[in-house]
């Protein structure tokens, strides 16, 4: 098995953290994405869309970050890093979609990179984007939530895909200073994954390509 990841990405960041609470071992390959190494013809013929993470195992190339989490969770089941009824499945799945398909979107790195050289936005202006975007994702995060049923962790007292992609997300919106402080359930669970091995490995700077 063999992640290629970024370690500023957090979709490689949810990826890393799924194997390592699978208890995957794994080797690693690294681009920085910020050199555009990723656009490199040797990995474009790997991942086509040429983004991180990717993941190969016994063969297969998977890639798209909740793709790849329901792989490893069909392949390798056990920690169930989803419930087992189908209404909590769906409710987890949700969740994880808000921070992977309604705040990542807008505010990964090749957007706002758009904004501050394309659009020539000066970067108050870049730093409110993503301020906004993250508080538009997560005013509906936090009341997810608060409908229950939620414990320690986003659906009871086990960890699940939605704290696996929640998790990176508020610690991108703590490096851009993003107030947190109308979401107090989300911030709680996150900080209670963030006192977890899994996470803490899991954190981009504990990455050996962080730089």
């Amino acid at each position: 098995m063999k992640l290629h990841s970024y370690f500023r990405s957090s979709a490689s960041f949810r990826v890393r953290v799924a194997l390592y609470l699978k208890g995957l071992e794994h080797d690693a390959a690294y681009y920085h994405l910020r050199r555009v190494e990723h656009r490199a013809p040797e990995y474009l013929a790997l991942n086509p869309q040429g983004l991180v993470p990717s993941l190969e195992d016994e063969g297969a190339v998977l890639t798209q970050s909740l793709a790849i989490l329901e792989y490893l969770e069909e392949r390798y089941p056990e920690p169930p890093l989803l419930p087992k009824d189908a209404a909590g499945r769906a409710r987890v799945r949700a969740m994880a979609d808000v921070v992977a398909c309604d705040i990542h979107p807008l505010n990964n790195l090749r957007v706002l990179k758009y904004l501050r050289e394309t659009l020539a936005l000066p970067e108050d202006q870049v730093q409110a984007w993503y301020a906004h975007w993250v508080s538009e994702g997560f005013v509906g995060f936090e009341a997810l939530l608060r409908r229950g049923p939620t414990g320690r962790f986003c659906h009871g007292d086990s960890v699940t895909i939605a704290d696996v992609c929640l998790v990176p997300q508020v610690v991108n919106a703590r490096n851009f200073k993003v107030d947190l402080s109308p979401y107090p359930t989300l911030v709680r669970i996150a900080d209670t994954c963030l006192s977890m091995p899994e996470f803490i490995r899991g954190l981009p700077a504990n990455q050996p390509d962080a730089d």
